[in-house]
């Protein structure tokens, strides 16, 4: 993406904690949100879709300076709407043939302590706390079922907060993350 003999721009403004990294136990303040521009959730697109593109080829493809650009990414993050630039991946490629949702029942006002557990385990990448029949909502990728069933009946269940789990194995994904042909993502 870069022009024509130079070294493409691939530095991000700034660094957000990814989504792998714990969490700290005191909330950090975020600003509060400043409203989007149409520039702004094109900005948004074009890094959902990739990640890895110039801050050049950014500007271009929103029609402003690469100073602007780099100014209203850093803003982005800064304002906590960015929370960081990663690697969509293909956990079966990457050796974590086993997937699955856990449900967990955990004891009233224990979220906290909970998910500070549940981000340490190997395997987990998406924790939600949830309304309906259970709390949480957890995704884990592992090797193999045997890693699973250990990840649920050894790690997760021996949590004290935990009263009960429900897995759920996945047999297939699809990732629908953000794609140009879907124009009204951040309308």
């Amino acid at each position: 993406m870069a022009d024509r003999g130079e070294e493409p721009d691939r530095t991000p403004p700034t660094t957000a904690p990814s989504a792998a990294a714990p969490a700290s136990p005191e909330p950090v303040p975020v600003p509060p949100a400043r409203p989007l521009d149409a520039i702004d959730r094109d900005i948004l697109r074009i890094l959902q879709t990739d990640g890895r593109a110039s801050i050049r080829s950014v500007a271009e493809r929103v029609h402003v300076s690469r100073a602007n650009a780099y100014a209203r990414i850093n803003r982005l993050v800064e304002d906590g709407v960015i929370r960081g630039f990663g690697a969509r991946v293909d956990h079966e490629r990457a050796g974590q043939g086993a997937s699955a949702y856990i449900t967990l029942k955990i004891v009233q006002n224990s979220w906290r302590t909970v998910r500070e557990q549940l981000q340490a385990l190997p395997g987990a990448t998406h924790i939600a706390l949830v309304s309906g029949d259970f709390d949480v909502l957890l995704l884990v990728h592992t090797p193999d079922n045997r890693a699973l069933r250990e990840l649920v009946l050894t790690r997760i269940q021996s949590i004290p907060e935990v009263l009960s789990t429900r897995t759920l194995l996945v047999f297939e994904e699809t990732d629908l993350g953000p794609r140009p042909d879907r124009p009204a993502e951040l309308a």
